[in-house]
This record gives C-alpha cells, sequence and structure tokens, in this order.
C-alpha cells in the first residue's frame, strides 16, 4: 500500500468508529442503546393478536401475546382504536373480571391477553366486524413506543392455540 492509500483507509476507519461511538450514545424515539448494544427502551413485539366475531355492537374482547426481549420492564397503559372511543384494559383475579390503569410486561419475559384472564375490552363499538375483517389497535405503554396491531376477527369460538406456551 502506498501512504495515501494508508491515510485513506485510517480516515475511514476512524469516521466509521466515530459514528459507531456517537450511535452508542444517541437517544431517539426508536430506542437507545447502551454499551451492550442492549436498547435502553423495552423492545416489545406482539403475536397471536384476535378479537372473537363480537355477538353485538356493545362490546368486544381482544387478546394478544406482549412479548418483552429487554432487560427493561413495561407496563401496557392505553389502546386505541377507530372502532371504540372506549376501550380499557381489564384483568381477571379470582375469576372476577376488573378494569385496572395499566398491566405489566415484565422484563425479559411477556404479558398474555387471553380469555379468562387479563385482556383488552372494546366498550360501545361504532360498528360490529365480521370474521374476516381486521382491527387496528395501538397498544401504549409507560416507556416503550406505541405499538399498532392488526387483530383478526375470529369465530366466536376460536381459542389461541399456544404452542409455545410454556
Amino acid at each position: 500500500m502506498n501512504a495515501r492509500t494508508t491515510r485513506t483507509l485510517a480516515a475511514a476507519l476512524s469516521l466509521t468508529a466515530a459514528l459507531a461511538i456517537s450511535g452508542c450514545s444517541s437517544s431517539d424515539s426508536a430506542g437507545s442503546t447502551d454499551s451492550s448494544g442492549k436498547s435502553g427502551k423495552p423492545q416489545l413485539t406482539v403475536s397471536g393478536a384476535y378479537m372473537p366475531e363480537p355477538v353485538d355492537d356493545k362490546m368486544a374482547g381482544a387478546f394478544m401475546v406482549i412479548e418483552n426481549g429487554s432487560k427493561t420492564a413495561d407496563k401496557l397503559t392505553a389502546v386505541t382504536s377507530p372502532l371504540s372511543d372506549d376501550l380499557q384494559i381489564h384483568e381477571t383475579k379470582d375469576q372476577k373480571m376488573r378494569h385496572v390503569q395499566a398491566l405489566d410486561v415484565p422484563a425479559g419475559g411477556e404479558l398474555r391477553l387471553e380469555r379468562g384472564g387479563s385482556h383488552i375490552m372494546f366498550m360501545g363499538l361504532k360498528n360490529k366486524p365480521k370474521v374476516g375483517d381486521k382491527i387496528t389497535i395501538e397498544l401504549r405503554f409507560e416507556k416503550a413506543d406505541p405499538v399498532k396491531v392488526d387483530l383478526d376477527v375470529k369465530e366466536r369460538t376460536y381459542s389461541a392455540q399456544n404452542s409455545t406456551a410454556h
């Protein structure tokens, strides 16, 4: 290599290192990263999202699994949708359903929203979805960015088969 090539290569490596270092300390709406490369904000993913076809236009439930792949715990604090102006987070304990302000999404764990357990309730539907429709919701969290989810409208008797449940 000649001296010019060596200087160009050294400059390119220095710039790459500087960008990598500054990227590790930046904080943006997509989630900041710490020195281990892990996100400072919880990294949440949603799977198995569905809504059983409602019997009427008064209410409906929504079920899914919210997985937290980070080391930071979070809380589901709100849900919005064009289908209803009143979405509630419900918890079921001792066979009693109650409206709660938030549900925990543990670090490295999951929040299961399922029949007979915690779930999302749509109160006062603007229309009645049919099997095969998709309903858009937005999940809001204490720390993580909002997550948009499409709920598949399933038969009223549908129950998710959780082959990955432990």
